[in-house]
């Protein structure tokens, strides 16, 4: 088990601890409670299995399509760990095809807005599922980026996270996007990556798709109050499960 943010994988690229991140109110996320991940689909290997039971997940969270599902795969069967299809995007497109002429950060912030507003559901019984958890979560995407990313910003902001911190969290996954990069053409072979940008992750990105939720309905907490009809003991079940005093 690693000490640190990033949980070190060799069929992984993404996998990070959400714990360490100082609240506004002078709490701390806890370590080794909540984590992010790029496609528990690829885990691999017995070293890679060693690591990942070490780490106590008891609930795994896949965002992805059921397609996707289908076709990339899923967790391995593990036990003692409950695995749960959430897809929480219902407009899928081909990031490796975006055009290169259009804004890219605009682009993907209006790709965001369309989750928030279509995968409610998804995204309530999400945040529910982690406020629940008596053991550690993962949740995760096939890249840890985009879903997976959103989902993170949403959480953090409910604990009250400063929007800068949950922006530089949300910028780590650039230390992922060569691999990412390199994924995508290895198993794409004769298909052009249009989009320069792919596996990109810059924090003025999560930066916008807050500024936007906050200005559409005042705070985070109200967008989560009001259009994922999130109970407020949620949300205290969830700052009790994942804070703890400085």
């Amino acid at each position: 088990m690693t000490s640190g943010r990033h949980v070190p994988f060799d069929s992984l690229c993404n996998f990070r601890d959400l714990g360490g991140y100082a609240t506004s109110d002078g709490r701390t996320t806890r370590w080794r409670t909540l984590y992010r991940a790029d496609s528990l689909g690829r885990l691999a290997g017995e070293d890679d299995l060693r690591r990942f039971r070490e780490l106590g997940v008891g609930t795994v969270i896949d965002l992805r399509y059921p397609w996707e599902i289908a076709a990339a795969g899923r967790l391995p069967a593990i036990d003692g760990v409950t695995w749960l299809n959430l897809s929480i995007e219902h407009r899928p497109y081909d990031q490796s095809q975006i055009d290169p002429d259009l804004d890219p950060w605009r682009y993907l912030a209006d790709r965001y807005a369309e989750v928030a507003a279509d995968g409610t559901a998804e995204l309530r019984q999400a945040i529910e599922t982690i406020a629940a958890a008596d053991s550690p979560l993962v949740f995760h995407c096939a890249s840890g980026k985009d879903r997976t990313g959103l989902l993170a910003a949403l959480v953090l902001a409910l604990l009250d996270v400063p929007v800068e911190t949950i922006a530089a969290d949300f910028a780590l996954t650039e230390l992922a996007t060569p691999r990412l990069r390199e994924r995508w053409l290895a198993e794409h072979p004769g298909r052009e990556l249009r989009w320069p940008g792919y596996g990109r992750a810059p924090a003025e990105l999560i930066r916008m798709v807050l500024a936007e939720l906050t200005a559409g309905h005042g705070s985070v907490h109200r967008y989560a109050a009001e259009r994922l009809e999130l109970d407020d003991s949620v949300v205290a079940a969830l700052r009790t499960r994942l804070l703890m005093s400085s």
